[in-house]
Parts: C-alpha cells; sequence; structure tokens
C-alpha cells in the first residue's frame, strides 16, 4: 500500500509442503491467499525432535494436516500465538487435540465481535493455556523462544525471539511485503509505533513476518516504516491545513493509486494516525470531519 519502503516480494509459495529456512526453522504455508494474507499464513516450527509451532494458523483442515504431516514422529511442546486473528490462531484448537501441546502466547483482545472489514476478524474462540508477557519464554533442546510485547497491529501483539538465531518471530507486526494495518478499535498507532521504536534497540539480524518472505536487513526496513508513518502523517497535517476533511476524502488523495478494494484498510490507518493526532493535540474531531488545532 505504500511505494516509500523497499518491499521483499516473494510469490513462490508450495501450499502444504514444508520448508527449511534454517538449521532450527521450517514453515509450512496455508492455502488462504488475500490482499491481507498475501500469499497465506506461514506456520513456522522451531527446533528438531521436540519443537514449538508459532502462528499456527487458519482453521482449514488441509492446512492442519500439512502442519500435523511436518511434524510427525516429532513431539510438540507448544502452540506459540502471535495474535488472535482468524488467519493466525484457530488451527491451534485443532493441533492441540491431535497433539496434546498447550496453546501460549498473546493474550485474548478485549471488544466486541465484528473487525472492519479490512481486516481478519479476531478469533473470539482462543483461550490460551499460558498467557506470556515481556521476557517470558518458552523452550525446548537447542532452541529459546522469547516473548516481546509489541501492541498495534493488535492490543496484545507478541512477537518472538530466536536468541540461539538471533531471529525475531514478528508476527503482522513487522512484515517484509506490505505495511501493517493498524486498524482501531485495537489497532493503536502511537502503540504500533513505540513497538516499531522498540525493535530498534534490538540486533535482531533476521525477521520471520507470518506473512511474506523473511527480512535480511530488519532494522532498515523498521526505519522505513517509521519514515512512512511519519510522512503520511505528515501528509494528513497537510491536507487538514486547507480546512476540515472527512475520512472518506483523506482516502481519495493519500490513496489515489492504491487498488480501490484496499480503500477501506486505508480508511483504518488514516483513522488510527488522526486518534493519535488527536489525542496529541494536533486535530480535532467535529462530527465526521477532522480539523486542525491551532
Amino acid at each position: 500500500m505504500t511505494d516509500d519502503v523497499r518491499f521483499v516480494q516473494d510469490d513462490a509459495v508450495a501450499y502444504g509442503e514444508p520448508l527449511v529456512m534454517s538449521p532450527l526453522i521450517r514453515r509450512v504455508v496455508a492455502h488462504n491467499p488475500n490482499p491481507f494474507t498475501y500469499t497465506g499464513t506461514g506456520t513456522y516450527i522451531v527446533g528438531r525432535g521436540t519443537v514449538a509451532i508459532i502462528d499456527p494458523g487458519p482453521d482449514l483442515p488441509e492446512h492442519i494436516e500439512a502442519v500435523l504431516k511436518a511434524v510427525d514422529g516429532e513431539t510438540v511442546s507448544h502452540l506459540v500465538v502471535t495474535h488472535t486473528h482468524r488467519d493466525h490462531s484457530p488451527a491451534a484448537r485443532a493441533l492441540k487435540a491431535r497433539l496434546g501441546a498447550p496453546i501460549v502466547g498473546c493474550a485474548q483482545v478485549k471488544g466486541e465481535d465484528g473487525m472492519p472489514a479490512a481486516e481478519e476478524a479476531v478469533d473470539w474462540d482462543y483461550t490460551p493455556d499460558r498467557i506470556l508477557t515481556e521476557g517470558e519464554t518458552v523452550s525446548g533442546p537447542g532452541w529459546t523462544l522469547e516473548a516481546l510485547e509489541t501492541p498495534g497491529h493488535t492490543s496484545t501483539h507478541l512477537c518472538f525471539a530466536l536468541p540461539e538465531e538471533k531471529a525475531l518471530f514478528t508476527g503482522d507486526h513487522v512484515m517484509g511485503w506490505s505495511t501493517s494495518v493498524v486498524a482501531p478499535p485495537d489497532g493503536d498507532m502511537a502503540a504500533y509505533m513505540n513497538s516499531l521504536r522498540k525493535l530498534l534497540e534490538r540486533d535482531d539480524e533476521r525477521y520471520y513476518p507470518t506473512h511474506g518472505a523473511p527480512v535480511d536487513n530488519p532494522r532498515a526496513l523498521v526505519r522505513g516504516l517509521i519514515n512512512h508513518r511519519r510522512m503520511r502523517e505528515g501528509q494528513l497535517l497537510k491536507l487538514l491545513a486547507d480546512g476540515p476533511m472527512a475520512i472518506p476524502a483523506m482516502v481519495e488523495v493519500l490513496y489515489a493509486s492504491t487498488p480501490r478494494y484496499l480503500h477501506a484498510a486505508a480508511a483504518r490507518s488514516v483513522l488510527a494516525h488522526l486518534i493519535d493526532l488527536e489525542n496529541r493535540g494536533r486535530v480535532a474531531c467535529e462530527g465526521e470531519t477532522y480539523r486542525l488545532v491551532e
């Protein structure tokens, strides 16, 4: 949805086939491609012999069977979830029933059902056996997963560090193929920006997003994402300098080159920016329009 960040596009996917990503990491991609999942949900298997599964994926029988086949003969110790969107967590329940492994990771979000159409809906049936908070770990032979709280895309989003490979599983917080949708009420732009800045303090060498290819120059990408959001904020303020404006009109200007089927998602991100600006005293909401605060 933007051309000012250098993204990594990788459309070559063998659905259902385990792909070795590193000595400790394998990935199985679900066949659920769409404008927000890109080529599909990448379910990661960490370790050998005794393993963890990160973001089990959507409730698609063929994907669940593919993951089970990929870990056949191994012990699954943990089913790890970065956030509770339906393309990430529902398969955890079927895998738990088959494998007996506990579901661990993020907390459930709070709110009413019915996320914006621009995003996968919340998996309201998600019930973790253990909620992980900042710095808490799960581990197995030769691997450790450490929780990193990264709210923004969702209020309870977690990333997971794999220190043995200086890698970070970023869920939907940072992706190499596109910006993340930040959709209020659960998505929060101020929290998202703080979570991006938090990653700049780390020395991870590779990111593994749940959608798309790994990111091998992660700090440069994070800086680009921060700059992109700052640029978008500046564009909004410039528009409002000409007078009060409603969100649909802002989207028409700012996302003129973006396919119209993505405008609903764009409107949610614009709203997230405006809520942040309003909280900082830069803009005011009057009915359906926003204006600058003098």
